[in-house]
């Protein structure tokens, strides 16, 4: 499996376990399978959900910042790589 960077975080509300990430390099989209990875953090999900200015949105361009629900702690400029199937 091959992996493309598509972002980093911007601020992680913890309150909600939710992540923001700003989309500097590709497009996201839910049922999309994501790896992120910091200092501290390395695991990888799948998007269940995502929503822009709060508003549930199928996916999300380059330049756009997503928020979705992750599964564990992240940190800001983590990086958000999306997996690719061979």
């Amino acid at each position: 499996m091959a992996e493309t960077k598509i972002g980093h975080i911007t601020h992680y509300f913890g309150h909600v376990g939710v992540g923001a990430i700003q989309l500097t390099d590709g497009d996201l989209a839910v049922g999309d399978t994501i790896h992120v990875k910091g200092h501290t953090s390395d695991f990888t999900q799948v998007v269940e959900s995502m929503q822009i200015e709060h508003v549930s949105v199928p996916k999300a361009a380059r330049g756009q910042n997503a928020g979705t629900k992750l599964n564990e702690h992240v940190r800001v400029n983590d990086t958000v790589f999306k997996i690719v199937p061979d």
